[in-house]
């Protein structure tokens, strides 16, 4: 039943996507988006990691707890309309013992979340892991050529989440948006380093550490994807896994250079395949690691990084050595901005205009960020794709 759901949804995209027979706009680099206004910077909080986990979420749930309950319910019934009743109540009864296996500080904090925001700790461990599900991004780095790096992203997420044909727009996007954040991670006083989040979410997508290094995470299909490690961590309490967005936390409070991070983004043992981007200080420190599920070699499928040769990087959610979909190419549309624009143009606004091309921007996309590690910038904005515009 959710496979036909599945795709019926995706027939109707594609027909009204073909209806809108606008390749021409599509394909036009946009060149005057930035700077965005101010009206739509996300804002910021902090979490204060000297706190005891259970306290670190408090002040963010006061304020942003509520809607968060909004979209969990409407999250928890689109997630058992696609699955079915079986599948849906399996995932459901083991989500106690999924949230007491994972390890210090996760389970705690989101005991912690799911105190102070009136909310079932199992609802509060799906919404910890329903994203690797169900996003689709796109992240850029580019270097100047002075050597600088910047490093932007997409944070693009709903698909099959409730499409509102007659809004043209998908339903958890929409509740994602308010829930956007940017936060301070603080550590004796001073910030650690800075991420962008939806409130509630302790893992990190989007982080800068300064002076050190810049992040993003996309998510990767594979055949052998994240539900398989999922199973295995239910069914065979298979914990030596590491879930990917609580690995990449770990990074962002641990790692003290880009070296250390590329490591270890490349060598642990993953739960669900994912590409890391990630952006240094130094010129060419700018790579994507694209990762299978690595159960026993425990090593990056491969690693492509900036050169003399390659000033920018553009990844999506589709292996850099292969074709992307032709209802799913965002990469096309990006490679041809940046070389447009050319290496002399390489800067935070350059990037912020190729993500706000179509359908790089399209009706997924949450928010734009853009990140630069040397001066620890990080900067965040709400974004929308008006008519007409590709429903991913």
């Amino acid at each position: 039943m959710g496979r036909v759901f599945c795709f019926l949804i995706l027939v109707t995209l594609l027909l009204e996507v073909s209806s809108l027979a606008l390749e021409k706009e599509f394909q036009k680099c946009e060149k005057s988006a930035y700077p965005p206004p101010e009206s739509d910077l996300v804002p910021t909080f902090e979490v204060d990691l000297d706190l005891p986990p259970l306290q670190r979420w408090a002040p963010l749930m006061r304020v942003k707890g509520p809607k968060l309950i909004t979209l969990v319910d409407d999250v928890k019934e689109l997630i058992h309309s696609i699955v079915g009743e079986k599948i849906f109540n399996t995932i459901m009864s083991n989500l106690p013992k999924v949230a007491t296996s994972l390890p210090y500080p996760f389970y705690e904090e989101m005991v912690g979340i799911a105190t102070f925001s009136g909310m079932p700790l199992s609802l509060v461990t799906l919404y910890n892991i329903f994203y690797e599900a169900f996003t689709l991004c796109t992240s850029i780095i580019a270097q100047d050529p002075e050597g600088h790096l910047y490093h932007g992203r997409n944070l693009d997420t709903g698909v099959f989440l409730g499409w509102d044909a007659k809004n043209h727009t998908w339903k958890v996007a929409e509740k994602l948006r308010p829930l956007t954040v940017q936060l301070d991670w603080k550590k004796n006083g001073t910030t650690l380093f800075r991420s962008v989040n939806f409130a509630g979410y302790v893992g990190v997508l989007t982080a800068v550490k300064k002076d050190k290094f810049t992040f993003s995470l996309d998510k990767r299909f594979a055949l052998n994807g994240g539900y398989m490690g999922l199973l295995e961590w239910i069914l065979f309490n298979d914990y030596k896994q590491s879930w990917v967005a609580f690995l990449t936390r770990e990074v962002m409070e641990e790692a003290a250079s880009y070296d250390e991070a590329q490591t270890k983004l490349s060598k642990t043992r993953l739960l669900a395949p994912v590409y890391f981007i990630l952006g240094g200080i130094k010129p060419y420190q700018g790579c994507v690691i694209t990762r299978d599920r690595d159960n026993f070699n425990m090593l990056s499928l491969d690693s492509k990084s900036i050169n003399t040769k390659l000033w920018f990087l553009v990844q999506t959610n589709y292996d850099h050595w292969k074709t992307p979909p032709f209802f799913d190419d965002r990469r096309t549309p990006a490679t041809k901005c940046l070389n447009e624009a050319g290496q002399k143009n390489a800067s935070l606004g350059l990037i912020y205009n190729v993500l706000s091309t179509k359908p790089v921007l399209n009706k997924e996309s949450v928010y734009t960020s853009l990140m630069e590690a040397k001066s620890g910038q990080l900067q965040a904005w709400i974004r929308s794709c008006p008519d007409p515009c590709w429903p991913w």
